[in-house]
């Protein structure tokens, strides 16, 4: 029987809510961090999957941006707990506590390294663009070990989490909600995207570049201003990130970090609006049971990629719709 998308996309968002509701109700906190986790990495493959899914550019170096929110929020928050001054050259500033400034910080520097890589990586396509998304990836994850000032390869710890007007962010529910505020935002932005002219565009043109060239259209242009946008949403899950774990550290910009948003993408359905959200959460889900029977539980993760790929490759929502996902 098939399944409207839409009653899916509902259904996921209403099941998302409802589980850190009901693991409050029986006061299992350690739950509701779960959930956290997994509505995180969703807004980050949500960020992936705007130039994955919609423009078809497989990016392995999207963990690049993820770090840098991660490590704009550990910078800012190193300074405001240690009472230094961050030297910026053009000013200089004591670092902050406060959430909505950290992730304008994070957005905006991601925005622009995306901005800076797409020039560049988007004069290359196929096999070479994800060679050189890796290689920027890879620049940046060796930069972080190297970087002594902030925990090189140990990282960076801070103490208490950061501030958000109004709430008390330790409180593990009160910072569920600025997560899933924030991904339901993003996910209505993104779906407004892809239904714009620019969305439509950006369709086309991974459909068919020589089409949309036809007909006045530039790739280029609307892959890099995709690219832009891609990496900004990555980056504010990447603050989020190191909030929920109160320590960021070159792992953050791993190829394997890179690999995994793909996976969820791929899991959920690529192009989907909901399918990095139901990637994540199964994701997440395997990580906790299964990661507690046995260190090797990625074999049953690939042993799901692996009959995804082969009998359902448009992931989990187009194995319920009976409809396939975007093809890149």
């Amino acid at each position: 029987m098939r399944v409207d998308e839409r009653m899916i996309n509902t259904v996921v968002i209403a099941g998302l809510l409802a589980l850190p509701l009901y693991a409050l109700a029986v006061d299992e906190p350690f739950t509701i961090t779960l959930v956290t986790r997994a509505v995180i990495l969703a807004l980050a493959a949500v960020g992936l999957n705007i130039v994955l899914g919609i423009g078809g550019m497989v990016s392995f170096g999207h963990a690049v941006f993820f770090g840098i929110g991660g490590y704009a929020m550990g910078i800012l928050a190193y300074h405001a707990q240690t009472f230094t001054v961050l030297d910026l050259g053009l000013f200089t500033t004591g670092g902050t506590k406060m959430m909505p400034v950290i992730w304008l910080v994070a957005m905006v520097v991601s925005a622009v390294v995306a901005l800076l890589i797409g020039v560049l990586s988007l004069r290359t396509s196929g096999v070479y663009f994800i060679m050189i998304t890796l290689a920027f990836g890879q620049m940046f994850f060796y930069f972080a070990i190297s970087w002594a000032q902030y925990g090189g390869e140990d990282g960076v710890s801070i103490y208490v989490r950061n501030s958000f007007p109004g709430l008390n962010t330790l409180v593990p529910i009160q910072f569920f909600g600025v997560c899933f505020v924030l991904l339901c935002v993003v996910l209505f932005l993104v779906a407004q995207l892809q239904a714009s002219p620019f969305g439509l565009a950006l369709n086309g043109t991974r459909q068919s570049e020589a089409r949309a060239q036809a007909v006045g259209l530039n790739p280029m242009r609307l892959k890099l201003l995709a690219f832009v946008i891609s990496g900004a949403v990555t980056g504010l899950a990447g603050a989020l990130f190191a909030d929920l774990n109160r320590f960021v550290s070159p792992s953050m910009f791993s190829w394997q970090l890179s690999g995994e948003l793909i996976v969820l993408i791929i899991i959920g359905g690529v192009g989907r609006l909901i399918g990095p959200v139901i990637g994540a959460s199964v994701f997440v889900t395997l990580e906790h049971f299964l990661g507690g029977l046995t260190d090797f539980w990625h074999v049953y993760l690939g042993v799901i990629l692996l009959c995804i790929v082969l009998f359902g490759r448009g992931g989990i929502i187009g194995l319920l719709t009976g409809q396939e996902g975007a093809h890149v």
